[in-house]
């Protein structure tokens, strides 16, 4: 079982001056304390709820990627997940290419169809008028991936993307290419979509009940986890069948906030969780957490509970 860290807000005391700061000591302390990945929310405005305010600090990923690259050593790092309509599928190889340049091979591109239709519209980005059109576009954007990442420059056309000669220059470092994580929960499209071209899948765990904050949906989510999720990997499995790909090249991975503190969760609760769902087979939970700034839940996390983890 490995452990990543997701960071869905940058709204801590002192910003926005202390942001780079604060942004640094963070990813620093969670390559030295052993996390395998590192993660940012690639959205423009912030989500609501439980996250904070839509008109709080919000950085854009990419960005603050290369920022952590350039003090992380081990760590691999990735949105969690790039709406697939934010930007021009030839410019997101391209960018993720670099990442994975800049940071000795440890980019990992991590992609969605995308949902919040406010940024969209907010930035002009143009949204889909369909479902349709939006998991065209989705769709369109991994079959680019794939064909800027095996080395050709042949032109891509599709239904929404005409891309004359998509050149990508110097190829990335990772071989054959940067991981695609696909964030995917529909049995019938999307999980398709990871079986034909993911290299690791992500849903949401849920949130403990001891993590508070969030919404009743959420805890709802957690208390039919064994069901859900196990049913997710199954219809995950016949995709694979059908079209004929090995279901064990697929990392899976789960995304769940968690709060230690005395009041609420101890790292007892968060090994119990990651038996759980080792029991299910997946390979890597990352976590997002109210209290990432104060540091030491990250590191209570690699004394803890990342050396107790690694054999499951």
């Amino acid at each position: 079982m490995k452990i990543g860290l997701q960071l869905p807000r940058f709204h801590w005391p002192g910003n926005p001056e202390n942001i780079s700061k604060k942004l640094a000591e963070i990813a620093s302390t969670a390559d030295d304390s052993g996390f395998s990945s590192l993660w940012v929310m690639d959205h423009f405005f912030q989500l609501g709820g439980a996250y904070g305010n839509y008109d709080e600090p919000m950085l854009e990923a990419y960005s603050a990627l290369s920022y952590m690259a350039s003090v992380t050593e081990k760590v691999k790092l990735g949105t969690m997940v790039t709406g697939s309509i934010y930007r021009h599928p030839g410019i997101l190889i391209k960018t993720v290419t670099t990442l994975d340049l800049l940071s000795g091979g440890r980019a990992m591109l991590g992609i969605g169809a995308g949902w919040y239709k406010r940024e969209s519209l907010g930035l002009g980005i143009p949204f889909p008028e369909t479902i349709n059109e939006l998991m065209g576009r989705f769709r369109e954007n991994l079959m680019i991936a794939k064909h800027m990442w095996s080395g050709t420059d042949t032109p891509f056309e599709g239904k929404y993307y005409k891309l004359d000669e998509p050149l990508c220059r110097p190829m990335p470092l990772s071989k054959p290419h940067p991981p695609i994580l696909i964030g995917a929960g529909g049995e019938k499209t999307t999980l398709k979509l990871v079986a034909q071209y993911g290299d690791a899948w992500n849903w949401h765990l849920g949130a403990h009940p001891k993590a508070p904050g969030h919404s009743e949906g959420s805890y709802n989510n957690y208390r039919t986890r064994f069901e859900r999720i196990g049913r997710l990997i199954s219809v995950l499995k016949e995709h694979c069948k059908s079209v004929k790909r090995d279901f064990e090249e697929i990392e899976l991975t789960l995304l769940n906030p968690i709060e230690l503190s005395e009041d609420a969760m101890t790292p007892e609760d968060v090994i119990e969780m990651c038996e759980e769902m080792a029991g299910l087979g997946i390979h890597q939970l990352i976590f997002n957490m109210p209290n990432d700034h104060e540091i030491k839940p990250i590191k209570t996390i690699g004394e803890k509970i990342i050396p107790k983890v690694k054999s499951l």
